[in-house]
């Protein structure tokens, strides 16, 4: 379990400081002005004020548990750190400031982060069936004052971080989930009270988030027992896995692929085994970047807005001085990487894979010759799907499966009629279609816009609609 909770907060690191500070990491850049996005619970009644986040998040998994079967959590959350810098004054006093220079050195007024884990259990999980566990979360408040002084000594001022006490509790409850399956939803809420108006929903946009648990989630750790995939289940799960319920969370399995005794419940969407590419070497706080691009990005940074972005925060002033500091190696190791897709791949016993139906009988060619490439023809290619043949105007069910997107799970049942069949250099099917309920399918089949699936994940139909038969 080490190992695997160990690879697991690496990822869960990732999700944390998601859309902490964004390119170019300035304070004065529009998209820093509000910057937390992901995972926040919001004090009771932020939400319905218009001020804040809701305050509840909360997963339902399933597990196969032994008879000594217990359960970890953590609760991982980062909690507001308001920075001010205050001038020292003639009198000996203090005045906040927007910006403090001593020396070379720059200080802006900021809203920093600190992060926070809470561990609770281990929980057996037979006392946790039929009745909901409760436990408290309590993160103190707290005020820190760092003394600034010039290159003589002379006290010149100093910053002021200030940080809002917060109050939350986690919920478990167990509940048989069929044959030897037991589902357990896991809760995160905020129970932050208002003591300054006495009003619950009287939270101004500054204080609700001060109250906030911020890019919150779970890391859950099993004892005796083995998580079971939401995304892919085996089929003797799939019936109880359609009856899981999540809110403002996603359960995934964590760790090592075919390691299953971690979960990350991500407010983020995230497949079964996530992993931070060996190649990404910069902590860039922004996954929906390209770490090539964002690195040349900073470094195409005027020495002003590089001295602006430190003095904004010390994890920005991390990320310019690291992408300064690497090498032409390092900057060539960012810029991609072709690893083989099979390396790890158990093979399928035949006759239970998607089949290629190629132009000639019998003949498959290396793909990087220009007899192969003549023979690549997705308008007429066919593969096999249960037994039966699916071309180009075929018609198909979508079942999304692997590793699907929030768009791919908008399309389930949905029937599709298929464009085009398409094999890749690493030896995988893609089947090209589209979908029979837009309007616009005609029109998206003219231009050649297609949604792309993967056989196992397609149920070839008759034109009557019917499932055909193998």
């Amino acid at each position: 379990m080490n190992m695997s909770l160990s690879l697991a907060r690496a990822v869960a690191d990732a999700v944390l400081y998601e859309g902490y500070l964004l390119y170019p990491y300035r304070a004065s850049s529009q998209k820093n002005q509000a910057r937390w996005q992901f995972g926040i619970l919001g004090p009771p009644g932020a939400a319905a004020a218009g001020t804040g986040e809701e305050p509840d998040m909360f997963a339902d998994c399933l597990l196969s548990p032994g008879p000594q079967a217990a359960v970890e959590v953590h609760v991982r959350f980062l909690q507001l750190q308001s920075r001010s810098a205050e001038r020292m004054d003639d009198d000996g006093g203090f005045t906040a400031v927007d910006e403090l220079t001593v020396g070379a050195a720059r200080w802006l007024s900021w809203d920093e982060a600190v992060e926070r884990e809470v561990t609770l259990g281990p929980f057996p999980v037979a006392g946790l069936s039929g009745r909901e566990m409760v436990v408290p979360v309590e993160i103190p408040g707290g005020e820190d004052a760092e003394e600034l002084r010039d290159a003589s000594g002379r006290l010149a001022g100093k910053l002021v971080r200030r940080r809002r006490p917060l109050r939350g509790e986690v919920r478990l409850e167990a509940a048989p989930a069929g044959g030897a399956l037991v589902r357990l939803r896991v809760g995160t809420i905020n129970r932050a009270a208002n003591t300054a108006s006495g009003t619950a929903g009287a939270w101004t946009r500054q204080d609700a988030i001060a109250r906030s648990f911020i890019g919150t989630h779970l890391l859950l750790c099993l004892q005796d027992a083995d998580f079971v995939s939401l995304l892919e289940p085996p089929p003797e799960a799939q019936t109880a896995a359609g009856t899981c319920k999540q809110h403002r969370c996603w359960p995934v399995l964590a760790g090592p692929e075919g390691q299953s005794d971690v979960l990350l419940v991500s407010p983020i969407i995230l497949y079964d085994h996530p992993a931070v590419a060996p190649e990404s070497s910069v902590a860039l706080y922004d996954s929906t970047e390209i770490d090539e691009i964002l690195t040349l990005r900073v470094l195409t940074l005027t020495e002003e807005e590089k001295a602006e972005a430190r003095a904004t925060d010390p994890r920005a002033a991390a990320i310019i001085d690291r992408c300064e500091a690497m090498s032409p190696e390092e900057l060539q190791q960012l810029h991609g990487i072709l690893r083989n897709p099979h390396a790890l791949a158990i093979p399928e016993p035949p006759g239970t894979g998607p089949t290629r139906i190629t132009g000639v009988a019998g003949e498959e060619n290396a793909w990087w010759t220009p007899e192969a490439e003549a023979l690549v023809q997705p308008h007429m290619d066919a593969v096999l799907i249960n037994g039966v043949p699916v071309a180009r105007g075929s018609r198909v069910r979508v079942n999304p499966s692997r590793r699907a997107d929030a768009q791919d799970l908008f399309f389930a049942g949905q029937t599709g009629r298929v464009t085009s069949v398409h094999f890749d250099v690493d030896g995988s099917t893609h089947v090209g279609l589209v979908l029979e309920q837009d309007p616009a399918a005609d029109l998206h089949e003219g231009y050649g816009r297609s949604f792309y699936y993967s056989p196992e994940e397609l149920e070839p139909l008759g034109q009557d609609g019917k499932e055909s038969p193998p």
